[in-house]
């Protein structure tokens, strides 16, 4: 008898489980060279079927030696193409042939090999292949009523998220660290159920990573070397809601069922925004929507009624261009994450269909301000009309989006009436936020009753625009007070004052034109001596104003830094003060004024007359110190 195993049958190890019940014994084996090259390249990849076939083969030389059966490696080498059509089935033929040639059985687990084989009048042995895997998960057992998610490392203890939604704990769940032997079978266990159950598959496979979707489990499997050891960490939703569960919810049915809208759902990680969308899809799907999602990797727990899509050929933009032709009318978008995810958005978007998005923000504003520079300031209102930040699984915020003509919050001229975003409270209708453009740059500005909030707002940018224009005017000092919504008064150097006013105060009205401010040029001698503050910048670290003293702190006060100064910009790294309004100093003369941004650090934009003075007292190697304000 002569037999030749295509790489199914040996990958399932049926060739021995035939020697050893006798149906082979005494038989040729003959294993073509192109199934060796087939588990060696598997084996390369570090794919568990690859070790398993060339385990199977050294059984098979063990029975050979004991004179159980006869082995030979037979045939040829694969070539580089053919190996890479090994998908297309050319290694299969290479097999297929030897069979015939040698007037041989062809042993298989494929059932596609097994049907083909028979058309071309070869013998052939088909068996079932090996079932991989527990037919479950073995990690299930770490998952009760309230975990959310299990984490497993090599050589670590298994720990685990438990808790109602917004109250989770990162807890250990196990006394004794797991093994790397240990791991490697759960590993093997989630891949293989995955591929063989119906309700599992294979998300993304990857040298190094695979995602799994698993029932309502999402299991990541890292191993090394894209990971220091192997990790798992499975993912359950705990929870499932529908949209009356939420606050808003009659507002909200309404809103969406209206028409097709643009909708950002965001909040933190683990706050809820998840499961919220799939509460909105689930409406939208009962309302009559023809309702998509599309999902890299595929883990919301929708309906049979949505069809969930992947990214096509990984590309996100791909499978826009297909939903775009079966025409939804809502899509839900999960995750919204890099500029390419927001432009698919927005494509969709503006292409009529409605879109629900998913995006981390910290802030309901932030989610907005993530589209700035990514869309057309003009198009965002067209994008985005609705934003629903989630908080502790519950709606904290909804805002309102849209354009309106005017002229912005604060400032008062008509010729500066421009479009304007407006971002209203849902509830009550009230402003809470304006973007548009100023002085060439988009800013957000809040809205508030209190006269606090108009000062961080409105006025501080109105300082900082005004600072800047009269300082690439004047030599020496500048010093900004905003007296009212539209009319300023500055301080300059008295040889600076006819010089900024220009002849017949042709220079400081066209400043005033394109501020929409009026303002009253003085020296600094004519400043009243309670007037000791100074303006201030924005959170990028922005010039303020400068004066010749002025502002808290003494000599000797505050802290002592070393400002780095690069192609762009002049830094100063204030680490631990994020959000602190403070004053930059060179031997205790004062700068300027300014708030340390969000990466802890203040800007300063070379060329600027603040970043020069900054520079020279640099060189001249003053001691810089930055002092509370």
């Amino acid at each position: 008898m002569k037999i030749v195993p295509d790489t199914s049958a040996v990958i399932d190890g049926r060739v021995s489980e035939r020697v050893d019940d006798g149906t082979y014994e005494g038989a040729d084996v003959l294993v073509p060279e192109a199934v060796v090259s087939e588990l060696e390249s598997q084996a390369n990849d570090g794919r568990d079927t690859g070790w398993e076939g060339l385990s199977e083969l050294q059984r098979l030389a063990e029975f050979a030696d004991d004179g159980v059966i006869d082995l030979k490696y037979v045939g040829r080498r694969p070539s580089s193409g053919e190996t890479k059509g090994a998908g297309e089935g050319d290694i299969d033929a290479l097999i297929r042939d030897i069979a015939t040639e040698r007037s041989a059985t062809l042993l298989t687990s494929d059932v596609v090999q097994a049907e083909v084989a028979k058309a071309k009048g070869v013998s052939v042995e088909y068996v079932e292949a090996a079932v991989r895997g527990s037919g479950g998960l073995i990690i299930e057992r770490f998952f009760d009523d309230q975990t959310m998610s299990v984490h497993l490392k090599t050589d670590t203890r298994p720990k685990a998220k438990r808790g109602a939604v917004g109250e989770m704990h990162y807890q250990p769940i196990a006394d004794e660290p797991t093994d790397e032997a240990t791991m490697k079978e759960w590993a093997d266990d989630i891949i293989n159920s995955a591929r063989a159950a119906t309700d599992g598959f294979v998300e993304l496979s990857e040298p190094g990573m695979d995602i799994v979707q698993f029932r309502d489990y999402r299991i990541a499997v890292a191993r090394p070397p894209f990971a220091d050891g192997i990790e798992i960490t499975a993912v359950r939703p705990i929870v499932k809601t529908e949209l009356d569960d939420y606050e808003f919810a009659d507002e909200l049915r309404d809103r969406l069922a209206e028409r097709q809208r643009g909708v950002l759902i965001a909040g933190s990680p683990g706050a809820g925004k998840s499961t919220f969308a799939q509460a909105v899809a689930e409406f939208l799907n009962d309302s009559d929507y023809a309702v998509k999602t599309m999902e890299k990797p595929r883990d919301l727990q929708v309906g049979p009624d949505i069809t969930q899509y992947t990214a096509l050929g990984g590309d996100m933009a791909k499978t826009a261009d297909s939903l775009l032709l079966v025409r939804p009318d809502y899509t839900i978008y999960d995750e919204v994450r890099k500029t390419e995810d927001f432009s698919v958005f927005s494509d969709m978007r503006l292409a009529g269909v409605g879109m629900v998005g998913v995006v981390h923000a910290t802030r309901a504003i932030d989610a907005l301000q993530r589209l700035v520079g990514r869309v057309e300031l003009g198009m965002i209102p067209q994008v985005v009309d609705t934003v629903v930040y989630i908080e502790d699984g519950e709606v904290h915020t909804v805002y309102d989006v849209s354009t309106e003509v005017k002229v912005p919050e604060g400032l008062f001229a008509e010729d500066l009436a421009r479009p304007v975003i407006q971002i209203r409270d849902f509830e009550t209708g009230t402003p809470e936020y304006e973007i548009y453009t100023f002085n060439r740059q988009v800013v957000t500005v809040p809205l508030g009753e209190g006269g606090e909030e108009k000062e961080s707002g409105v006025s501080r940018l109105a300082k900082q625009e005004i600072e800047r224009e009269i300082r690439s005017i004047a030599r020496g000092h500048v010093d900004v007070d905003l007296k009212g919504q539209n009319r300023a008064v500055v301080y300059v150097e008295e040889d600076d004052i006819s010089y900024v006013i220009g002849k017949g105060g042709g220079r400081i009205s066209d400043v005033e034109d394109r501020l929409g401010i009026d303002i009253d040029v003085r020296t600094h001698d004519e400043k009243p001596s309670s007037s000791g503050q100074h303006a201030g910048a924005n959170a990028g670290g922005q010039s303020g104003a400068s004066g010749s003293g002025g502002g808290a702190g003494g000599a000797g006060e505050g802290v002592v830094v070393t400002p780095e100064v690069t192609s762009r910009h002049v830094i100063v790294r204030m680490d631990g003060h994020v959000g602190e309004t403070v004053e930059v100093r060179a031997d205790d003369e004062y700068l300027f004024t300014a708030t340390v941004g969000r990466g802890g650090d203040i800007q300063v934009s070379r060329g600027s007359a603040i970043a020069e003075e900054l520079e020279n007292a640099i060189d001249r190697k003053q001691q810089i110190t930055v002092v509370p304000a």
